[in-house]
């Protein structure tokens, strides 16, 4: 099995690129830390560009059967409550981009993938498999596990996170960067939201350093909540329990509407954004990275998935158009991935500072440019975020 793909991560862009990788008709094994091949977390935003990639990936319908659609991304203005601005997502965005806007709870679009990898018939799921490190051999490298085995193969695919030991050894840029950004995040049953927020919209209340978010799940029967404020945590923090006190802190001055969903949330739990800043070089011979092991970035455009997702087909449709050039297969994979991620990852940042979280004049500011946009001009400036399928520069 020494030619076969090893990818590291069972996530989302892991079995992404697992899939691509099936397709395209190599032997894939994917090692997994955990020991379940699965995910954790709520809702995620899902943009054309992702529909673009299920789609290449064959499995567009299934996707598709466990999104919900929303009619728009409205942001209001958490202080006194009134709408700055919506961009509707309805039959004009899907004309132009070809694909719909939709929200989906992270365990079922991981179902939809880890079910397609399963049916292809070359992809073996390993768990309790925790890459440390890699061993290049000439044309073979050995995935080396914290147990002391390895796991050897023509190429390793690092798709094993944040702190990713293979991006480590690969870059070796040290920590990630802590943006002391707190974000809770929970889902209710929908009769636990007040009435008056039961939108089919992805809404954003934009606040003073804070924001706070609700859309639907599930066929509209749970909604997701996130809140965050810029709460100057120094610590990374993944997925801790927390109060609705604790959650409450920092959002002196929002209107009570906006409130309410902090109120009526339950079993909150702390997220402390981190990310890097980009590089140029995902590349050591036959080994390569990907999703948030590559370009891990804030949460502010909602992309984090959607980007690993254009990961693994960019990296599939390069290995299948190389043959047995894996080496040249990686390095056009990492050109036509660095600039477009780094672009992602660089506007996340300017989102969190000056659209969601300003105040005072810097907000009256956003607002009126905002409000005075129309639905073209919010198209004009979507154009190269989701017109993307992970095959274009």
């Amino acid at each position: 099995m020494t030619d076969r793909f090893i990818v590291a991560g069972g996530g989302i862009g892991g079995l992404s690129a697992a899939l691509g990788l099936a397709r395209a008709g190599r032997e894939v094994v994917v090692l997994e830390q955990a020991p379940e091949i699965g995910e954790i977390g709520a809702g995620i935003q899902i943009g054309p560009n992702a529909f673009h990639c299920f789609d290449y990936l064959g499995i567009g319908d299934e996707a598709r059967a466990v999104a919900v659609y929303v009619d728009a991304l409205r942001m209001m203005d958490a202080v006194d409550g009134h709408e700055v601005a919506r961009m509707m997502v309805d039959e004009g965005f899907r004309k132009r981009y070809g694909n719909p806007y939709a929200v989906v709870h992270r365990a079922e679009l991981h179902t939809v993938l880890l079910d397609a990898c399963t049916a292809t018939g070359r992809i073996e799921l390993r768990t309790n498999a925790r890459v440390s490190g890699y061993r290049r051999e000439g044309a073979r490298v050995a995935a080396l596990l914290a147990g002391g085995e390895t796991v050897e193969g023509r190429a390793l695919v690092g798709a094993d996170g944040l702190r990713s030991p293979i991006r480590a050894q690969l870059v070796g840029d040290g920590e990630p960067l802590i943006s002391g950004h707190a974000t809770y995040r929970t889902t209710i049953p929908i009769e636990k939201m007040p009435e008056d927020l039961r939108s089919n919209m992805m809404t954003l209340w934009a606040g003073p350093k804070c924001h706070l978010v609700h859309y639907p799940l599930k066929s509209g029967k749970l909604f997701n909540l996130v809140v965050t404020y810029h709460r100057g945590i120094v610590e990374p923090i993944a997925g801790r329990p927390v109060s609705n006190a604790e959650v409450r802190e920092g959002f002196d001055g929002i209107c009570e509407q906006a409130l309410q969903i902090i109120d009526h949330g339950e079993n909150w739990r702390l997220w402390v954004l981190c990310d890097r800043d980009p590089v140029d070089t995902w590349v050591d011979g036959n080994v390569t990275i990907l999703g948030d092991a590559a370009h891990p970035m804030r949460q502010y455009l909602a992309q984090g998935a959607c980007m690993a997702m254009e990961d693994g087909v960019s990296l599939s449709h390069h290995v299948g158009q190389c043959g047995a050039d894996v080496e040249t297969a990686l390095i056009r994979y990492e050109r036509q991935r660095v600039v477009r991620t780094a672009r992602v990852q660089l506007t996340a940042r300017i989102f969190g500072d000056y659209v969601f979280h300003p105040e005072g004049v810097a907000a009256k500011a956003r607002n009126d440019v905002m409000s005075r946009r129309t639905q073209e001009e919010w198209y004009e400036r979507a154009d190269w975020l989701y017109s993307g399928n992970g095959l274009d520069a």
